[in-house]
């Protein structure tokens, strides 16, 4: 059970960390403040400033979070290579 905590753990600082690096660098790039970019993508303007503070956040904001930045990444940035990108949604048939 403590291996599993400790993945869990593990899991969330890695996710904190990914999505603090996608708005630092969103947010250099198109010259708007990360609260911005924070309330965009998750309603909240505080997101990534509780992130840095060691806060968490529910698998919900995370994901949608995740899911904003990879909708709205601008063409002319590259992804970072580290974070996972997550796949376009289907078109509806």
């Amino acid at each position: 059970m403590i291996d599993l905590t400790v993945q869990i753990i593990t899991l969330v600082i890695m996710i904190s960390e990914q999505l603090t690096e996608l708005a630092e660098t969103m947010a250099t790039h198109i010259g708007r403040s990360e609260a911005t970019l924070s309330n965009k993508a998750a309603g909240n303007a505080t997101l990534f400033e509780r992130l840095r503070g060691g806060k968490g956040c529910t698998i919900q904001t995370a994901q949608r979070a995740m899911v904003w930045f990879s909708e709205n990444w601008p063409a002319d940035l590259e992804w970072p290579a580290d974070i996972p990108r997550p796949r376009k949604k289907k078109d509806a048939a």
